[in-house]
């Protein structure tokens, strides 16, 4: 039986634990976190509030329920045909539609599960995340907190190094019910791998919304590289709150192409923990429409030497907006560490709006560490020489775009290089926005592979302190 999202209450909480014969430290959990959801305002910031659209979510149209439908929805039937042989999950709505991993992965320790297995299997480590996540910092981890009904656990063990992704591909269920979902990651001590969250939805009549939650914890000396790929219907909303604990030594890069929805609300937070750790988060943004993005990356450097490195750009057409709200803390006992945070827009329609507020907190000397922002929108001295190169007033706007998103590209991977420049080719032209195969996608890869220094964007924007 489904309830509209306003009118959650501890009966629906009861519901979720019943139906999956939960512990009672989780179901105590799960009721404190909806009492902190029940007090908290939209917004906690005051800084923040006058910018955010997180408003555009309609609790009394949002609907939630125990479970959804099993139906496979017709967009995704391509794409799980490609992923027949991958290392992969699959999640419709609440369920987990199939898990596909080698018996030699198997063997070797790689675990990779539904939330609702792992609390039976692995309930230390799924304890760990949940506690690590505070509900009184925001009202949208709060509900996750109290009422998770689907997500996804994936344990890469020690010493294990994948050479092939695992793809996660979360789609909404087209009965209309939304999804609120908690996904973990552990990456243990001297592992390395690559995981590729690929997230979708269907047309509906109502607004729909996912609503996620992601603690990822990688160990010392592990290596983790995260693609998410948002591709979701403008019918739907996405809420997604992101932690990542970094011990010694560990690295992660997540990169990040948010395309659909009306409204995307990400917070993100890295904590380095561990004395050499280093994270890098790169997000490409593709706004048209009404579409609204509102992106907030926290970079918290616990430890001494640590490396953080956020670059966010956005490209918006027609009444679209983005928020981007970054912030490094270098905390006292993190000496050495080096840190950067820019975010930059470009406006392709006059109406397209676009706020930066970067932040610097330090509490520490000998570190490293600058912030920028800009936004602006095309200028009509380079369409006008590119136009003079036979090229129409589209292509030169293309053309302009292509070099704006090149620095950040530079420092992915040619996989998700080719994803992102697929999908940005497809919003363009206005396609269905899907990934395909990589013959498919090489085409859109330039073949050199040195011709841009990315690093000179940060060099001049660092200063000592």
């Amino acid at each position: 039986m489904s309830q509209t999202l306003s009118t959650i209450n501890t009966g629906h909480i009861d519901e979720i634990s019943s139906s999956n014969n939960e512990p009672d430290w989780l179901k105590e959990y799960r009721k404190i976190s909806l009492s902190v959801y029940e007090s908290l305002p939209i917004e906690t910031s005051p800084l923040y509030n006058k910018y955010t659209d997180a408003k555009k979510m309609d609790p009394q149209q949002v609907s939630i329920s125990v479970s959804t439908t099993e139906t496979v929805p017709s967009i995704l039937q391509k794409r799980l045909g490609e992923l027949e042989k991958e290392t992969c999950i699959i999640q419709i709505g609440t369920n987990i539609h199939k898990i596909n991993i080698s018996d030699e992965l198997k063997s070797k320790g790689l675990v990779i599960s539904s939330i609702e297995d792992a609390i039976k299997n692995n309930p230390d480590l799924v304890r760990k995340a949940l506690e690590s996540s505070i509900s009184k910092n925001d009202k949208f981890t709060a509900l996750n907190n109290a009422a998770f009904n689907s997500g996804v656990f994936i344990h890469i063990p020690k010493n294990l190094i994948l050479e092939s992704p695992i793809h996660l591909v979360t789609c909404m269920s087209d009965d209309g019910i939304s999804t609120i979902s908690r996904n973990i990651v552990f990456a243990d001590e001297s592992s390395k791998s690559i995981i590729v969250q690929e997230l979708y939805s269907t047309k509906s009549e109502k607004q729909q919304a996912y609503l996620e939650l992601f603690n990822t914890n990688a160990a010392a000396n592990s290596h983790l590289d995260m693609t998410t790929l948002q591709m979701m219907e403008q019918s739907t909303v996405n809420f997604s709150t992101r932690r990542t604990d970094l011990g010694q030594d560990s690295k992660v890069n997540w990169y990040s192409g948010l395309f659909g929805s009306v409204l995307s609300r990400y917070k993100i937070e890295y904590f380095l923990n561990g004395t050499g750790a280093s994270a890098n988060d790169s997000e490409v943004i593709f706004g048209n429409n009404e579409q609204s993005f509102d992106i907030q990356t926290d970079v918290n450097h616990e430890a001494p030497a640590t490396e953080g490195r956020v670059v966010e750009k956005s490209i918006l057409r027609n009444k679209s907006k983005s928020l981007f709200k970054g912030m490094i803390r270098i905390k006292e006992n993190a000496a050495k560490s080096n840190s950067f945070l820019s975010g930059r827009s470009i406006l392709l329609d006059k109406d397209a709006k676009s706020d930066a507020i970067p932040g610097l907190e330090i509490f520490t000397n000998d570190v490293k560490a600058t912030h920028s922002a800009s936004v602006a929108q095309i200028d009509e001295e380079q369409i006008f020489y590119l136009k003079t190169r036979c090229l129409s007033h589209a292509e030169a706007e293309r053309t302009i775009v292509e070099g704006f998103l090149e620095p950040l590209s530079r420092k992915m991977s040619f996989q998700v290089r080719a994803w992102i420049a697929y999908l940005i080719e497809s919003k363009w032209d206005e396609k269905e926005l899907t990934i395909n195969t990589d013959e498919e996608l090489a085409k859109f890869v330039e073949v050199e592979e040195t011709r841009y220094n990315e690093d000179a964007e940060i060099e001049q924007h660092y200063k000592y302190r």
